[in-house]
């Protein structure tokens, strides 16, 4: 054994690979329908650390697995993010920051009746929701509360809070997902059930095309643009219009007489709507692959030209084209003239035979060039966010904090996801890279973080930590199954979501990872993000006031 811990200890790539692997092999076993999944690369980097403090990953590799984590997860989230404002973020955001101030104030009731420490109830508060950034404002407070004073009383004081923050944060993570695994069975949550009206209500349903004859006089003349105007969310497009014996692809300045028949595509929702613009539904169905010329292609998005724009601004209609279907990820939907193209998407293109070479042409088409992920934007984009980690925010009484490694990376993708691109810059990735970037870049951070807390969870669990441990449990309970019960009683959430919240509030990826991977969706990382930012500045703030108001008393 003594060999296996010099080998490991002196190759961290091997440690580092070997916790990893270790933890996907723990996470895949189910236990009563309860799996860990790659949250355990974080209980077995605790159980090598535990083991010998030799067994401890360079700091860099979890501050480099944090950074790639958010910054991709800010990327994919941009535009739901700053979309959410309008419709459901101011009140979001304060049930988090309500919920995070009932936590705090859990601290101090039981931290207190427990008969702790003033600064190991504030340490106990950042780990029981592990945020380190809160831990490092805790300790400079402290700092600044003992100004002129010295000695080994004071060099206590100070390593009282971290003590406390690496006995809490185990349960602060493994609290959590329990409550997820737990609620999830207690309210008998159907995810496929979730995504799939989730879905539909997004306009992202089982898509379908009908034929519908154009018999009402309000769009006789009309231009197809100016008919789909007249519908605030229309939910379909329009594929191909036959006027006479002459077929083809509706565009834009198509003009619509009576006795046309055109070709709706979308879910069926939106084909109720179709058919009440139109008059009437036509038995008679327009194949897609027509005598005419007319026919379609799956298109793949891969030029950087195209990529960022909208589908309205591509101006397909240059080359008696549009597009009716759209495939990102695992999802189909209808686009909307609004739909923002990223890179990796699948454009389902109706168009004359004899122009669809240059549609492709246009669209890029390559998958070769979506494996060349752009390094220049990707790393200019990450430099941004670590700047603004870095600069000092003020706080009263001359205090200040920084967004650090997690808040400034995770701010500054969320602004240049909602960009997508600027002059020739595209911030995006494809879909696929940046679920493999996500990845990497979460066991990087669980593997690192584990390792380098497992000797010190051991040695203070093992001198009477166990009151300690308690009480950070208790504040982990009070957070989680608040948020849980607020967000799918109060705010009627799908679960899904919820756990995308409640993770935010603990700002912590191994949740996110597990609601990810536990619900199937990525609806998750949209709620993450959204709530995500609040909660960080929340926690930090509450932090400093409690352990000024405990120091005082």
């Amino acid at each position: 054994m003594t060999q296996i811990i010099q080998l490991l200890a002196s190759n961290p790539l091997l440690l580092l690979f070997s916790v990893i692997g270790l933890g996907y092999l723990v996470g895949s076993a189910r236990v009563f329908g309860f799996s860990l999944g790659v949250s355990a690369v974080l209980f077995v980097g605790l159980a090598f650390g535990a083991l010998d403090p030799a067994l401890a990953l360079p700091e860099y590799v979890y501050v480099i697995g944090l950074v790639l984590f958010v910054y991709a997860v800010g990327l994919q989230s941009g535009p739901g993010f700053f979309a959410s404002f309008g419709r459901r973020g101011m009140k979001l955001n304060l049930v988090a920051v309500g919920i995070l101030l009932a936590g705090a104030v859990a601290a101090l009731l039981v931290g207190r009746l427990a008969g702790l420490p003033g600064a190991e109830i504030a340490g106990l508060f950042c780990g029981a929701l592990t945020n380190t950034p809160a831990l490092a404002a805790t300790v400079e407070t402290l700092k600044q509360l003992t100004a002129g004073q010295s000695g080994p009383e004071v060099s206590a004081l100070l390593a009282r809070p971290v003590v406390a923050f690496g006995l809490a944060y185990p349960f602060g993570v493994l609290g959590v997902l329990l409550a997820f695994w737990a609620f999830s069975r207690l309210f008998r949550i159907d995810f496929a059930r979730e995504e799939a009206e989730r879905r539909r209500s997004a306009g992202g349903g089982a898509i379908e095309s009908r034929t519908y004859r154009v018999s009402n006089p309000g769009l006789f003349g009309l231009s197809v643009k100016q008919a789909m105007g007249l519908l605030t969310e229309p939910g379909f497009v329009l594929s191909r219009v036959r006027q006479g014996d002459r077929l083809g692809v509706a565009l834009p300045d198509t003009r619509l007489a009576e006795g046309d028949l055109v070709v709706a595509v979308g879910i069926l929702d939106s084909l109720v709507r179709a058919r009440m613009l139109f008059g009437e539904e036509c038995t008679e169905h327009l194949p897609a692959v027509q005598p005419a010329g007319i026919t379609y292609r799956r298109i793949f998005v891969s030029s950087r030209e195209v990529v960022g724009r909208t589908v309205a601004q591509i101006q397909l209609e240059r080359f008696h084209a549009t597009i009716t279907r759209l495939r990102r990820g695992d999802a189909d939907f209808v686009p909307s003239p609004d739909t923002v193209l990223e890179l990796g998407d699948r454009v389902r293109v109706v168009a004359p035979a004899e122009d669809l070479e240059r549609v492709s042409k246009y669209f890029g088409d390559s998958i070769r060039a979506l494996s060349e992920t752009d390094f220049l934007s990707l790393s200019l984009g990450i430099v941004l966010g670590v700047l603004l980690g870095m600069v000092p925010l003020p706080l009263p009484k001359g205090m200040t904090f920084h967004l650090g490694f997690a808040g400034g990376p995770l701010i500054m993708a969320l602004i240049l996801g909602r960009l997508e691109r600027t002059g020739p810059v595209t911030w995006g990735l494809p879909f696929e890279a940046n679920l493999v970037l996500r990845q990497l870049g979460l066991v990087f951070f669980l593997a690192g973080v584990g390792t380098r807390a497992g000797q010190g969870f051991a040695g203070t669990f093992a001198n009477g930590g166990a009151l300690v441990i308690a009480v950070g449990a208790a504040i982990t309970t009070v957070v989680a199954v608040g948020g849980i019960l607020a967000g799918y009683r109060f705010l009627k959430l799908p679960m899904s979501a919820v756990m995308g919240m409640v993770s935010a509030m603990h700002t912590q990826p191994a949740c996110l990872a597990f609601a990810t991977q536990h619900s199937g969706n990525d609806m998750p990382n949209e709620w993450y993000a959204s709530v995500y930012p609040a909660s960080m500045i929340a926690k930090i703030l509450l932090a400093q006031v409690l352990v000024t108001v405990l120091f005082r008393l």
